[in-house]
């Protein structure tokens, strides 16, 4: 007689864990050693997590990176990736909100830090640095709650 034992995960049980542990300067130093590869990668990997977490709630689906980066970009001299992180940045802010994780984020902190704030050199790290925040937060709390 076998005595498997059954056990059921929660309904909302993540599908698999995503990681927590992304940061600016690893995101910096990586890409340059690779020429860029690197933030290809996590970038991709990004658009594809925020799909994982946040369509089951909000209906949205966010075009992959690779997309973005290597047909769009060019094809569209440099729009459609402003629209797409303006929407990325945007959905993250949702998610947030709905988590009720108390973190700041969202489209204008893109279009402030990301795009305005490079008058003053040090804005896109500032957005960066909030960006993988948010991020790894929203991951965080998936890896908890499904």
């Amino acid at each position: 007689m076998d005595q498997s034992v059954n056990v059921q995960q929660p309904v909302n049980a993540p599908i698999r864990q995503l990681r927590t542990n992304r940061g600016l300067l690893k995101f910096l130093l990586l890409s340059l050693i690779t020429f860029g590869i690197y933030g290809i990668v996590v970038m991709s990997h990004i658009s594809e997590e925020i799909n994982l977490v946040a369509s089951p709630h909000d209906g949205k689906k966010t075009m992959h990176y690779c997309l973005v980066y290597f047909i769009f970009s060019w094809l569209t001299f440099g729009i459609v990736p402003l629209v797409w992180t303006h929407r990325l940045c945007s959905r993250m802010g949702n998610e947030l909100k709905r988590r009720s994780i108390d973190y700041n984020f969202g489209a204008a902190t893109f279009w402030l830090w990301g795009i305005l704030g490079s008058l003053i050199v040090v804005g896109p790290f500032v957005y960066g640095h909030k960006f993988f925040k948010a991020q790894n937060l929203i991951n965080a709390d998936y890896n908890a709650k499904g």
